[in-house]
């Protein structure tokens, strides 16, 4: 059998904006990434690293993280912070044209690694510090995943096409079911949201809703 090309682009567009990943989701197996919504990315106005975005989102994400805990399944968060001396990170990161020295620096940001105050972590809730993008990159993700009983993530949170994008890439790679709230998560460019839920839509995820994401929880 011959493929034209109009028929490949055709399918190939078809994947990129209605492709279902086909896996059932089952509550008791399933754990929320909260990705970094930290005061770095959220607080208005603080850092040149401030994600407007995520702070509008804090009310979905608030309800889902409520939501995961009426249901018991345990919600996981992740922060940038000062560990190891910063000897733990990719020796290319400090390179790369997204710290935006035009704007200024101050040496206390990326420090605490503080959850924004709305959707603080509970005292039994755990709080990962990573050093690079993904959260499964030089942290004990999934360690606590496999000892949780877990084989399925939640992803909410920023940056959808760095932080949050290259965690469901680590998730599928080590055989995880990948759920990508496609509305609580957010860029620093909007006109790169939509690309980057084709992109996972197609290879990486199941792209849901925040309402249809409760809607099968339920």
């Amino acid at each position: 059998m011959k493929y034209s090309e109009e028929t490949i682009l055709k399918v190939a567009d078809d994947a990129y904006k209605y492709g279902d990943v086909k896996f059932d989701i089952i509550p008791g197996k399933c754990a929320l990434l909260v990705i970094d919504m930290q005061d770095e990315f959220v607080k208005p106005e603080w850092t040149s690293s401030w994600i407007p975005e995520a702070t509008r989102q804090v009310h979905k994400i608030k309800r889902l993280i409520d939501f995961c805990r009426g249901k018991d399944i345990p919600v996981i968060f992740t922060a940038f912070k000062d560990t190891n001396l910063f000897r733990d990170r990719p020796l290319t990161g400090a390179l790369m044209p997204n710290r935006f020295p035009e704007l200024g620096n101050d040496p206390e940001w990326f420090r605490e690694g503080k959850i924004w105050q709305e959707i603080s972590p509970g005292q039994d809730e755990i709080v990962i510090y990573k050093p690079s993008y993904g959260a499964f990159y030089d942290t004990p993700l999934e360690t606590i995943l496999k000892n949780m009983g877990k084989d399925t993530i939640i992803i909410c949170g920023t940056l959808t096409n760095y932080c949050c994008g290259t965690t469901a890439r680590q998730g599928y790679e080590r055989g995880y079911k990948v759920i990508f709230g496609s509305d609580v998560t957010s860029t620093d460019d909007p006109d790169m949201q939509e690309p980057e839920l084709k992109v996972l839509r197609k290879g990486f995820a199941k792209v849901m809703d925040l309402e249809k994401i409760i809607e099968n929880l339920n």
